[in-house]
């Protein structure tokens, strides 16, 4: 099964500005080839936030940006469902978004808030809530031990 991965405003804020770095490697991999290992996905309201923000701090990376959301299915935001984790109103949206387009992972850069629900898919709906330096680690160890 290919992993759905929903990227935070911070993880595409991060691939933008950091092109050599983790957040845009997930973008290198998904670019190679028919089949790639994941999909990628996010909300207009987390593409605008992170476009802000590039805009706010790194305007340089903003020549990048139209590839990056390109690569990306941007989903719509949904209404709020009820959250069965605790999470403040700003990231309410995240979640909503990451369930409606059944992700299967939620990439974030942000511990303060979503840090407590991490790697706990029982709590979170079965969403697997991970840094991308976890979401990598933990792809590449299936690779290496895969489910009989």
């Amino acid at each position: 099964m290919t992993d759905r991965l929903f990227l935070d405003a911070n993880v595409l804020f991060t691939a933008a500005h950091r092109p050599h770095g983790k957040a845009a490697f997930l973008f290198t991999i998904a670019a190679r080839g028919p089949n790639p290992p994941w999909q990628m996905f996010s909300s207009a309201y987390a593409a605008e936030e992170a476009r802000r923000n590039l805009q706010a701090k790194f305007p340089a990376a903003l020549s990048d940006w139209p590839a990056i959301v390109a690569r990306l299915r941007v989903v719509p935001q949904p209404g709020m469902p009820r959250l069965p984790l605790a999470l403040p109103e700003k990231d309410q949206p995240i979640w909503a978004a990451c369930h409606a387009a059944r992700c299967t992972h939620l990439l974030t850069g942000d511990l303060k808030d979503f840090g407590p629900h991490m790697n706990q898919p029982e709590q979170t709906g079965g969403i697997v809530i991970q840094t991308v330096g976890e979401y990598l680690a933990a792809f590449l160890h299936r690779m290496k031990n895969p489910a009989p």
